[in-house]
């Protein structure tokens, strides 16, 4: 079955990167790079969301042509609703979850301001999600999952 995949978070990277002249790779990471532009890439991606809210659902699916797509990090629920109303008998939406235990095992640590923000925790509450990944470090139970999701894509590109 072929597939596409591409994250929201890519395509503003790769525009910030391209206009302000940052590492790609660094913003990639957990790091204290990372860290340093953060807020100020929640600013600039809020404000070209608020211009069009399908600016960067758009680049994430240009010239994907595979009949599974899988769009990973929509943040916002202007991500979801363009989804839904471009495509709507395709949509799947997915949440990954993980616990704030678990999450600071794999060294996140809540910075106000920007972990508060809608980027981080807009979508925690008053979605209904079609499915839930749990992804706290049980392997089997993620195996299992992904299986479900597996099989779900399988039968939808038929």
């Amino acid at each position: 079955m072929a597939s596409y995949m591409n994250r929201i978070r890519t395509s503003n990277l790769t525009i910030i990167v391209a206009d302000h002249g940052l590492d790609y790779s660094e913003l990639l990471s957990a790091g204290q790079y990372k860290e340093k532009y953060r807020a100020d890439m929640i600013q600039w991606g809020e404000s070209k969301r608020l211009e069009d809210p399908g600016f960067f659902c758009r680049l994430a699916i240009c010239g994907a042509t595979q009949p599974v797509w899988i769009v990973s990090d929509c943040r916002r629920m202007s991500d979801l609703q363009w989804f839904w109303k471009e495509y709507p008998q395709q949509c799947v939406s997915v949440r990954v979850e993980a616990s704030e235990q678990t999450r600071t095992q794999r060294g996140w640590k809540f910075t106000a301001g920007v972990d508060d923000a809608e980027s981080e925790c807009g979508l925690d509450q008053g979605v209904k999600f079609d499915r839930t990944v749990n992804n706290d470090g049980d392997a089997a139970l993620l195996e299992e999952q992904l299986e479900g999701l597996l099989s779900l894509a399988k039968e939808r590109s038929q």
